[in-house]
């Protein structure tokens, strides 16, 4: 087994971050649980980068893992949420662009696991659109599961990991709860039964207007700022295993 994963700071892992300030996130875990199933080491690459449009995701990304030595028998992908963020936008784009990749990855000989990611809007600033345009994507791309014989995860579905209690304070990350939830599903639709990870239930609460005034400023804000820069949080980053790296047969966290 050799296990690439492609994409945004969804697949990056963001706001699963480890105590040495690292970010582990789903596609580690499912590594993990990849060698832990088969019993066997396995190797695994992520080339994922926060910030990311679907567009390098699906040319710079994809050329960088189907040329790895030697080459991917899995290949993750998941992409769009970045592009939907921004004003405008091309769905039927990103869609056409989400077949090419699979066709590609099929033609090399590779395995495709294609995700949609969880529903952020609830709690966003501008959340309905958001969802809207979520929905029509993960709509459109769900029949390529037939079409291509390859393994679909719908996680804008899942109901459960939509609550707060999944997320990072910036409300647009998952957090180690919210990755651990991802994983599980991903496994048990690759095979490998999984229970999906599901945290107490509490109060769900209401945030202050101190509260909500404080993610604005520390999250909203600088996320507007870099956009009227033309910058993003990607910037001059690469991915975090950029070449394979091996899993052991252990158990996962």
């Amino acid at each position: 087994m050799r296990y690439v994963a492609i994409g945004d700071s969804f697949t990056e892992g963001m706001g699963d971050t480890q105590p040495d300030g690292s970010e582990r996130g789903w596609a580690d875990l499912v590594a993990a649980g990849l060698a832990a199933g088969l019993g066997e080491p396995i190797r695994y690459a992520n080339l994922a980068i926060r910030g990311r449009l679907l567009r390098p995701i699906v040319t710079e990304q994809l050329d960088a893992a189907l040329a790895l030595d030697p080459k991917p028998t899995l290949l993750s992908l998941n992409g769009g949420g970045n592009d939907m963020m921004r004003p405008g936008g091309d769905l039927t784009a990103l869609v056409e662009m989400t077949e090419r990749a699979i066709r590609r990855c099929l033609d090399s000989g590779v395995q495709v696991l294609l995700l949609s990611g969880p529903d952020p809007s609830g709690r966003l600033p501008l959340g309905g659109m958001m969802r809207r345009k979520g929905e029509i994507l993960t709509a459109a791309v769900a029949p390529f599961a037939q079409r291509y014989g390859l393994t679909f995860v719908d996680v804008f579905h899942d109901r459960e990991i939509r609550r707060p209690g999944y997320w990072s304070a910036d409300r647009l990350h998952l957090n180690a709860a919210g990755h651990r939830r991802v994983a599980g599903l991903v496994l048990t639709a690759l095979g490998h039964p999984t229970t999906a990870h599901v945290i107490d239930s509490g109060p769900a609460g209401r945030a202050g207007l101190l509260a909500e005034a404080r993610y604005y400023r520390e999250h909203v804000l600088p996320w507007v700022q870099r956009r009227l820069r033309g910058q993003s949080s990607g910037d001059h980053r690469t991915g975090k295993y950029p070449d394979w790296i091996s899993v052991p047969a252990a158990q996962p966290a």
